[in-house]
């Protein structure tokens, strides 16, 4: 995917200056995106409940989710967790999935201006990285 000057990239995902969080997801059975997954956001607060959903998405035909517009430019300092339903996704795939969801939960150690993390998937197995 082509990079504009501006760090905004041709297809409208956002990148580069704007921050936040963004997440694509690729089905590796048939190395294609995976769209329509539906990605919850959390951050993990000292109280009762301690995790606090902050925004909710859905993967577009690209497979990638920006969840930046609801969330400051920068990730403070602290835990997150991400929910991926997979469960339907697969389905819709015509496999039935051995996990139903993946959550990704990854710590912020200093006020971040990016954090992308792709999410390659099948239906019994998962990988995931800290992306550029």
């Amino acid at each position: 995917m082509e990079q504009q000057r501006d760090g905004a990239q041709r297809d409208g995902q956002s990148a580069g200056p704007q921050g936040g969080l963004t997440v694509h997801t690729m089905n590796v059975l048939n190395g294609l995106p995976a769209s329509g997954i539906d990605v919850t956001f959390f951050r993990l607060e000292d109280s009762p409940q301690p995790w606090v959903q902050l925004t909710k998405s859905t993967t577009n035909a690209s497979g990638r989710s920006d969840l930046s517009s609801a969330i400051p430019r920068r990730l403070e300092p602290g835990t997150y967790k991400l929910c991926f339903e997979t469960a339907a996704y697969w389905q819709q795939q015509g496999y039935a999935s051995f996990y139903p969801y993946v959550e990704v939960v990854f710590t912020v150690t200093e006020a971040e201006q990016k954090v992308h993390i792709p999410l390659l998937l099948s239906p019994f197995s998962y990988s995931t990285y800290r992306g550029s």
